[in-house]
Parts: structure tokens; C-alpha cells; sequence
């Protein structure tokens, strides 16, 4: 289902990933925003648009809803596990792909042993430099090269894989497995044996790694793994169009379960973008909103005005519509 156009300009299409979450600490969060005086920017926007795509999904799938939107606005397909962000990453780390290679990002991280599970720490808080970093790639390189991989280094979070074993091979997103038991999101495709093979070795290789000594010494967490995520063919585009903005302001929050610092972003993101997309709606401007949560993403934009008297009611809706609109929560929560 494509997205309806008011002219024939680029509409611009913002994104807001992590917008709500199905876990405890969130859901007791989310009453918050229902105050009278919470996102008014917000409340002001959905009183003027309508819903006119949702992407379904649960918070089982391996890819996270924002993912599936962008996939589309660049012209991937959105099979589940199996979008190449990994080439999307590298273009930002200053990577060129070599094509006709099927590549996957490798995350190196923290598992975390609990009592009972293990616990994938956000690779983000790790604070690796690029001399560890690139130490540790250097490290571990071997032990892919002796089953043809081929390895580049990225930048101290991401470094890239190729292997003929790649192809078709579904992943679980990074942002779906931070915070969570990483064994459950490891798939049973057969490709996958030697994936989880490598995690092995990694994992003893670096057990006692000087890099991960001096670390402890530091009171830091070690790298002990990786993630492999985002794996397929270099695309035959690797930037998503200009119209298209991600705010990923909820993201980092969010995925801490930093509840009080998530809610401080919403009306941050409600002070600033939605505020910026509110004037464009007053200028008449077409704009369009997608807001994702843990399972699904709707995207509203404005009914096309037809006639003259349709071009007059949404003059005057847009006049009259205060900042005191419907509580978002139920939307939210929705998602």
C-alpha cells in the first residue's frame, strides 16, 4: 500500500522509533504522558492528520517495526531478518561493500551471565576505543578467515562479515536483542550453526584477552561476543531519500529502561520536531508521521482536500485545533 501524496513535491516523512514498548517499566511510564499538558505538540499534530498505513507485527519478529518502514522508503524488501543494514552501516563508517558478497555487521559486546540467562548490554555502553577495538578484531579475525570469511573493521562498534553462508540467513536486530537473552533470539536456520560456533570461540578466545585484563582492572565490562545482524547483498541503495528524517531520540533511553530519561526525550522531540512539524501543518505544508513502538508502526498524514469546501474545512480545522487534543497514551500503547 503506498502513501498518499498532496502534491507533487517530496513529502517529509519523519520517523520516531521506540515511541512506546511493551515492557513493565514502560508501560508504567506511559500514563504520564496522558496529563493535560503532556505533548501538546503531539496531541496538536494527530488532531490534523489521519491514519493511512499500519505495518503489523509482535514483538517476537526479528526486526523492529522502524526498520521495516525505512527498508521500504529506501526500496528493500522488508522480509523479516533479512534487510542489509549491514551495508547501510557500512556507508556510514566510510565502507564500500564489495558487491556480489553477501556481508553481515558483527557487534562486538558484553554478554552478561545472570543467574539463570545471559543478557546482551548495549554495545553502545561499552565504551570500546578504536585501539581495543581494532586489538580484539585483530584477534578474532583468524578464526573466520579459516572458514573463508572475509573481515573489515568498521569503527570501534561495527565490523562487517562476508560469507557465502550469509545468504538468506535471517537475524535478529541489534536493537531487538539489547537488554535481552541473546540465546533466544539465536534462529534455527542452518546457517546458523557456524554463527553460533564462532560466538564460542570468540568467547574463549577472549576470555583472557589483555584487552578485556586491563578492562577489569578498570572496573569495565569486557568484550566477550558478538552480534551478527543485518546480513544480505550490498543494495542497490544505501541512503534512505531526503525527505525521510529518523528521530531516534527515544532510542537509547528506551532501550536502558531509563524511564524518566525516555519521558524526558518525549517532551523533547515534542518541544523541537513536533513542534517544527505543527508549523509546517499551520503553513499548509504535507507532512507525514510515522510512530513506532515495539510491535507495530502507523503512519499519519493529512486527508487530500478534493474540493474547495474540503481545502476550507482543513483551513479552519487547522486554526481552530488547540495543543489540548485526544491523550496519545491509547495510540501509544497501541503499538
Amino acid at each position: 500500500m503506498s502513501l498518499p501524496t498532496v502534491s507533487s513535491k517530496p513529502i517529509k516523512h519523519w520517523i520516531v522509533p521506540f515511541a512506546a514498548s511493551l515492557s513493565e517499566p514502560c508501560q508504567h511510564a506511559l500514563p504520564r504522558l496522558a496529563a493535560d499538558n503532556a505533548l501538546p505538540h503531539l496531541r496538536r499534530v494527530l488532531s490534523q492528520l489521519q491514519e493511512v498505513q499500519r505495518i503489523e507485527g509482535d514483538e517476537y519478529a526479528l526486526s523492529m517495526p522502524h526498520e521495516r518502514v525505512l527498508a521500504r522508503a529506501m526500496g528493500w524488501p522488508d522480509s523479516d531478518g533479512l534487510m542489509p543494514w549491514a551495508s547501510w552501516w557500512a556507508a556510514q563508517d566510510g565502507l564500500v561493500l564489495e558487491a556480489g558478497k553477501t556481508w553481515g555487521m558483527l557487534s562486538p559486546g558484553h554478554w552478561l551471565m545472570g543467574r539463570d540467562h545471559l543478557t546482551l548490554l548495549d554495545p553502545a555502553t561499552l565504551g570500546l576505543s578504536e585501539a581495543e577495538s581494532r586489538t580484539v578484531f585483530d584477534a578474532i579475525r583468524p578464526l573466520f578467515e579459516e572458514d573463508g570469511w572475509t573481515l573489515l573493521w568498521g569503527s570501534a562498534q561495527r565490523w562487517y562479515a562476508a560469507h557465502p553462508s550469509l545468504s538468506g540467513l535471517p537475524t535478529a536486530s541489534l536493537d531487538r536483542v539489547i537488554g535481552r537473552n541473546p540465546d533466544l533470539w539465536l534462529t534455527d536456520h542452518s546457517e546458523a550453526r557456524m554463527v553460533r560456533r564462532l560466538q564460542s570461540e570468540v568467547q574463549m578466545l577472549l576470555y583472557q584477552h589483555p584487552v578485556n585484563d586491563a578492562r577489569e582492572a578498570q572496573g569495565l565490562a569486557t568484550v566477550n561476543s558478538f552480534w551478527l545482524s543485518g546480513c544480505g547483498a550490498v543494495p542497490h541503495s544505501v541512503t534512505w531519500p531526503q525527505e525521510v528524517i529518523l528521530v531516534n531520540d527515544l532510542r537509547a533511553p528506551m532501550l536502558a529502561d531509563d524511564m524518566p530519561l525516555w519521558l524526558e526525550a518525549w517532551a523533547s522531540v515534542d518541544a523541537t520536531v513536533l513542534k517544527d512539524m505543527s508549523d509546517a501543518l499551520d503553513a499548509g505544508q504535507a507532512i507525514q508521521l510515522t510512530l513506532c513502538g515495539e510491535r507495530h508502526a502507523a503512519t499519519f498524514a493529512p486527508v487530500p482536500a478534493t474540493g474547495l469546501s474540503a481545502r476550507l474545512w482543513q483551513s479552519l480545522k487547522r486554526l481552530t485545533s488547540s495543543g489540548s487534543g485526544s491523550d496519545p497514551v491509547p495510540l501509544l500503547n497501541s503499538l
